[in-house]
């Protein structure tokens, strides 16, 4: 099946231009320009980041199985999922009180929870990349797999801490994908970088408009 799907889109992995000495392809070029448009209306809370979010998914689906790493590939089919339960979320989301949905903090404990399942997500993922596929960079391709779930329920539930969440995947993703040599995707994680930086200033202004 994924030989098949990576056959079928092969003319879009073909190189556009190189860049550093590595082939930056079309495909991502334009899963570039597609997820910078997701991020930029995340920042501003807007609902056409979830459609955003699983066109960019299917396209650096196909990009990293082709790159092999498996672990990223398989995180674009969850985030797809995810876009579809976020957008819902954003549409017709509410909070505890029955109230339309709105950006908020987590409780403390609800951070720790978050961060133990992130940890336990990363071994998990690690172990089964280490024995059940050829990824070169098994506990390394796991890390931001697992915290990129976690950012993606945060996000998708609104709460301000998604942003430091991202932050913290997207550094450890321009790295990754250093490595891997998918420079212009490096490039891109570390414009994520800063902007997740600038989305978590803005919802903390927006948070801070709600509260008077």
């Amino acid at each position: 099946m994924l030989d098949a799907l990576l056959a079928a889109a092969r003319p879009w992995l073909a190189p556009a231009f190189t860049l550093w000495g590595s082939p930056v392809t079309w495909l991502e070029i334009v899963a570039f320009v597609v997820a910078l448009a997701m991020v930029v209306a995340n920042m501003r809370v807007h609902w056409m980041a979830w459609p955003l979010a699983i066109a960019s998914s299917l396209m650096y689906a196909l990009l990293f199985a082709d790159a092999r790493l498996y672990g990223e590939a398989g995180l674009q089919a969850v985030f797809v999922a995810l876009a579809l339960w976020g957008w819902w979320q954003w549409l017709r989301g509410t909070d505890d009180t029955g109230a339309p949905l709105a950006v908020h903090r987590l409780a403390p404990r609800q951070v720790g929870v978050a961060l133990a399942a992130t940890a336990a997500g990363w071994v998990g993922l690690a172990l089964l990349l280490d024995h059940a596929t050829d990824s070169p960079v098994p506990w390394f391709d796991a890390l931001p797999t697992a915290a990129s779930i976690t950012g993606q329920v945060l996000l998708a539930r609104k709460c301000l801490e998604n942003w430091p969440t991202w932050l913290a995947v997207n550094l450890v993703s321009v790295a990754l994908f250093a490595y891997k040599a998918l420079w212009l995707t490096a490039l891109l994680y570390a414009l994520f970088a800063v902007l997740s930086v600038v989305g978590w200033r803005a919802w903390q202004r927006r948070l801070a408009v709600a509260h008077g």
